[in-house]
């Protein structure tokens, strides 16, 4: 499956016809399987890949695969996003750590690598993607717009872009 799944990155990486890119934004499986290893070896001069996780210590484990493969293949890693982090009931206010908190951010000071932000759970994200909406649109005041925001504030300091 391997140099299928590499072809068919290739061929997708090569042959869009993507027009003018501000950025192009690669959502991947986690860890550091055929996806991320064919993306990094194809796109030799990205400015970086950001690592987003959810908080629980299991998921830790990729992130730190993760960074050592981009590492390893001279890959800047721009910083880590807590995703999942956190619930927030609407009818009571009260916020709930369904996968824990914290484990990015932690993963993050051990690695030595920026965090970005965590990403709290909101049910509203769903519904308006399922319409093909963007959400930070659809809900500018929302704490995941908040956090959003935030995250790409960061990125574009660090890449000189602000």
């Amino acid at each position: 499956r391997g140099p299928l799944k590499m072809r068919a990155i290739e061929q997708f990486l090569s042959e869009v016809v993507w027009g003018y890119l501000d950025f192009l934004i690669i959502d991947l499986p986690p860890g550091t399987g055929d996806e991320p290893l064919s993306i990094m070896q194809l796109i030799p001069d990205m400015s970086g890949v950001v690592i987003v996780t959810t908080p629980q210590e299991v998921a830790l484990l990729d992130v730190r695969k993760a960074v050592n493969m981009a590492k390893k293949l001279n890959v800047r890693v721009l910083g880590i996003i807590e995703n999942m982090a956190g619930f927030t009931c609407p009818k009571c206010g009260e916020t709930t750590y369904i996968f824990g908190v914290g484990g990015g951010e932690k993963a993050a000071k051990e690695l030595d690598i920026p965090f970005l932000g965590r990403l709290p759970i909101d049910v509203r994200v769903r519904e308006v993607s399922d319409e093909g909406k963007p959400f930070v649109l659809e809900h500018r005041e929302s704490e995941v717009s908040k956090a959003f925001m935030e995250i790409v504030e960061k990125i574009e300091r660090d890449l000189g872009l602000a």
